[in-house]
């Protein structure tokens, strides 16, 4: 069995094993019909998207934002871990997306806490900090990577102390410890994580992955102060 193999049928053992209590047919369907529309299979791994849940569940999230939502898959997940006065604000560039998220999210029973908006990401993060909310307790950045450092800066201003970023397929194939490699998001990796290692607010870590998704990983940053 070759290691990409190996990998999903690890994926697969864990979701057998550690994934059962979970209320899984709205998930499925949101997987099957983001494939009927025609959706790119880079939404997050059921483990991973157990991991956001646990994440924002340890945090004891009350508000979260969510960077990229294609089909609703991980924002569903993330959901899930809200309280019932909860509020999830999810941005998405593609209006056919969003649309696919919006049924998704709506047969998960999740349309009262959680709120697409579409266009472009870093024109809907003024307009919301415009808006003055309370700060986010989880950010999920998930989109596209060239704007990586764009939306971390716009994570550290719509948080506070205690607030938890994390940042999403930040290994890019490994290419990203390659110091000749200037592929445009691989570059915006770079200072992402840059940001993260140096910024006064912030510390953090990144962890490399295997399983379904293949070779990758994710950066935990929490905000300081």
């Amino acid at each position: 069995m070759g290691e990409p193999q190996l990998w999903h049928t690890v994926d697969d053992y864990f979701a057998g094993r550690l994934l059962t209590d979970t209320p899984d047919e709205a998930l499925a369907a949101a997987l099957r019909d983001s494939d009927a529309a025609g959706l790119p299979r880079i939404a997050v791994s059921a483990p991973a998207g157990k991991l956001l849940q646990l994440l924002a569940q340890v945090q004891g999230a009350r508000s979260i934002l969510e960077i990229g939502t294609l089909g609703g898959y991980s924002t569903i997940w993330l959901g899930r871990a809200l309280p019932p006065d909860g509020r999830l604000v999810t941005l998405e560039y593609d209006p056919r997306h969003a649309e696919v998220a919006v049924r998704n999210i709506a047969r998960a029973g999740l349309d009262q806490r959680v709120e697409v908006r579409v266009g472009a990401a870093l024109d809907s993060l003024p307009a919301l900090a415009d808006e003055n909310p309370s700060p986010f307790d989880l950010v999920f950045i998930d989109a596209d990577k060239v704007n990586n450092p764009r939306y971390m800066e716009w994570a550290l201003r719509l948080t506070s102390a205690g607030s938890l970023i994390v940042l999403d397929n930040v290994v890019r194939g490994g290419r990203v410890a390659d110091p000749d490699n200037t592929d445009p998001d691989v570059v915006g990796t770079r200072a992402a994580l840059d940001i993260i290692g140096s910024h006064p607010r912030l510390t953090g870590t990144a962890i490399q992955t295997v399983g379904t998704k293949g070779y990758d990983g994710f950066a935990l940053a929490r905000v300081l102060a």
